[in-house]
């Protein structure tokens, strides 16, 4: 994946149905070039919405050495004199990108809530909105709207009563716990099978509840505990003994839990089948037959029980534990999860520790970009129907089909020529290279949302349907043959991902736009820009962890042992480079980092290789005085242009399995000889890396 996403649960290295979900039931769009026409004709007023920021030479800050310090030659400039927005946590390439996105789908669910008699997906999108907007009747409710839930909280008294709660609300999607949900089997990737993840934790990682050096963090997490119980009608002293329990609770789940790091590294840890009986076997206080039973499917011949230790001590919990401390942490969870569609104090309440406390995040999103972010949870396919209607030409669909089969056939040519890998192995890699399926703009076939009903007047309530909604619509999918048109992102989402237990890589619309990518653009810029994501994509075919899947998705090993060796030992180097960098005095994480650094690196690589058979013969043009190959560089170095909060850096250091923007603009193009020379940069140079220093894998 290009950026990371907190939404996707189950593979940090592909976008898959993020654990919750049923049975997709899908209707033809009106071509496979275009969606499916609207009730409506919807407009855009481009003169409203923010500007792009594309790469200019302007923007160099040419008293900089770029063969010191790359990404502050190219960046530096532009991010001295742009702040964050208080509303946001980071700002930069990707999130000015959103920011345009955002203003699209503000102009299209405004245009849906006013339809007269709207129905299908513009009644979906105009009922969120309308509701979601309604301030005035959301803060009359107040806590009633979760009073029946809370209710249903006090009455567990006992083991089996928590363990019937934990099954029942799972059935309406609402499983506080753990993720539940369909995907791919690792040893048949044709078929879907149910997973069950680790899950239950409100701060971002595991080590927040054991590294002293996040205590900050945890004490700020009781305090919020604390006020949401308040909130909810607990009072004060109550409030801050439970608060003591819930995060006692949370971390006896983390101490049984992996962690961010160890998740990246190793994706076998998501898969491992069981039969239902053995399951019931390791957690006899909670049991999957009757879990299957009550979600309303048959128990199947097996399932993934991902991370077994983490399920073991739910069980223990369910025995050892006071049913008080169950009670406090269902309490805290269930409000603390709707809070954003309850009244303005549980709003705030929320912003004030996820985003402020956590992530310096200095002001509140307003609320039309709360509720629009309620849609895109809830019915992002849906309103992607309506997104790629009027921002996104079929134009801008065939460039990028020719960039791809360009980057495709550049590596291909890499991978030939390695010279670290055997004959036999390079067989079966371009094996896989001749299954990739590229997926650009939005799915062939959209989903169909006639199930979901939805009102214009309870927001919570079009949230729980949605819930509800999509929950049984993912179920449906376990047991029954994968759906490969189906997709893992939004066509309205700022980003771009690779899915190897399908082989694909996927490029949703709103990326496709500068610093990107460009239609009247020169060469340089686009394979600079989205070339190289492409590039980056294919390369997580090839990655520590993508490389672990074969040509048809399944969890295979196709390599010779010296090889692997081999492949091991270029990795190791890749993660002391990145070691090496540091945000303030904290280092960065090379291991948790490792699969996009080679995605880059390899990306990077690739789409150079192809810009240079797409220009050869044709004259160097030379733009703003700067050459073809340096042109190129500048814009990889733009699309990683981004600052970050001191907080949000924090977070994501602990948890993202991408390095920080500013190491991945540099980071590639010092391992690149090619770099080297498009900006003559001398040997011993801090850009070049050379010798044992520098890495060379795809």
């Amino acid at each position: 994946m290009i950026v990371s996403n907190p939404k996707i649960l189950l593979l940090t290295l592909a976008v898959s149905a993020a654990l919750v979900g049923c049975k997709k039931e899908e209707t033809p769009a009106a071509s496979a070039a275009a969606p499916a026409a609207a009730a409506t004709e919807l407009k855009l007023d481009e003169s409203k919405l923010p500007a792009y920021n594309a790469f200019t030479a302007a923007d160099l800050d040419t008293s900089k050495d770029a063969c010191t310090d790359f990404g502050g030659y190219v960046n530096d400039k532009w991010l001295n004199a742009n702040e964050i927005p208080a509303d946001r946590t980071s700002w930069g390439a990707f999130t000015i990108l959103d920011e345009r996105s955002v203003a699209v789908q503000h102009q299209l669910a405004e245009q849906a809530a006013a339809m007269k008699n709207a129905t299908g997906i513009e009644k979906i999108v105009g009922d969120f909105w309308a509701a979601g907007m309604d301030e005035a009747k959301i803060n009359a409710l107040g806590i009633t709207p979760l009073q029946a839930d809370l209710t249903a909280i006090d009455a567990l008294q006992d083991k089996d009563a928590i363990a019937n709660y934990l099954r029942s609300t799972a059935a309406k999607g609402e499983n506080v716990l753990f993720g539940f949900g369909p995907e791919a089997d690792f040893k048949n990737s044709s078929m879907n099978m149910a997973y069950a993840s680790q899950g239950g934790l409100g701060l971002p990682d595991t080590t927040y509840y054991t590294d002293a050096s996040k205590a900050d963090k945890l004490n700020a997490y009781k305090a919020h505990v604390a006020k949401v119980l308040e909130l909810s009608g607990v009072a004060a002293a109550d409030a801050a003994k439970q608060a003591d329990e819930v995060v006692k609770f949370e971390t006896r789940l983390a101490k049984a839990s992996k962690s961010s790091v160890e998740l990246s590294r190793d994706v076998s840890l998501y898969y491992n089948p069981v039969t239902v009986a053995d399951a019931d076997k390791l957690t006899p206080n909670f049991s999957w037959t009757e879990f299957f039973k009550a979600q309303g499917i048959a128990a199947p011949a097996s399932f993934s029980l991902a991370i077994p230790s983490f399920h073991q001590e739910v069980s223990k919990m369910l025995g050892d534990t006071d049913p008080a401390a169950w009670r406090a942490y269902l309490r805290f969870h269930t409000v603390d999860g709707a809070s954003p569609f309850l009244s303005d104090a549980f709003v705030q309440e929320n912003y004030a520790f996820y985003g402020k406390e956590l992530n310096g995040q200095k002001e509140i999103k307003p609320r039309w970009k709360q509720v629009l972010g309620t849609v895109e949870n809830n019915a992002g396919e849906a309103f992607g129907q309506m997104y790629v209607k009027v921002a996104f030409s079929p134009e801008a669909k065939a460039k990028m089909e020719e960039l791809v089969k360009n980057l495709a056939g550049a590596l291909k040519e890499r991978i030939q020529g390695l010279a670290w890998m055997s004959d036999e192995t390079k067989a079966k890699a371009i094996a896989k290279w001749e299954t990739f399926t590229p997926k650009i703009g939005y799915p062939d076939k959209w989903r169909d949302w006639s199930g979901l009903s939805t009102t214009h007047d309870d927001y919570l309530g079009n949230v729980r349907a949605a819930n509800a909604f999509n929950y049984k619509w993912a179920l449906g999918k376990i047991g029954q043959p994968v759906d490969k048109t189906e997709w893992g992102m939004t066509p309205q989402m700022v980003n771009a991902y690779y899915n190897p237990l399908q082989n694909e890589i996927v490029f949703p619309a709103a990326i496709l736009q500068p610093p990107f990518f460009d239609i009247n653009a020169d060469d340089a810029l686009n394979y600079g820009g989205i070339g190289a994501v492409i590039g980056h994509e294919m390369t997580h075919g090839y990655d520590d962890q993508g490389s672990r899947f074969g040509p048809t998705g399944n969890f295979e090993n196709w390599w010779t042992e010296a090889d692997s060796k081999g492949f091991s030992g270029l990795t190791g180097k890749l993660v002391n480079q990145f070691n090496e960098y540091k945000v303030g005095d904290q280092q960065v994480n090379g291991s948790l980092t490792l699969g996009e650094n080679i995605a880059d690196l390899g990306g990077l690589a690739t789409a150079y290789d192809a810009l240079q058979k797409a220009s050869a013969g044709k004259e160097d043009p030379k733009v703003e005085g700067l050459s073809r190959d340096q042109r190129f560089f500048a814009n990889w170095a733009t699309v990683w242009r981004t600052k970050y909060t001191p907080e949000n850096a924090k977070v994501r250091l602990a948890t993202d399995p991408h390095a920080p923007a500013q190491f991945r603009a540099m980071g590639a193009p010092s391992n690149l000889p090619t770099f080297a020379a498009a900006f003559q940069c001398k040997a011993g140079s801090p850009m070049v890396r050379a010798g044992d220093k520098q890495v060379v894998i795809w």
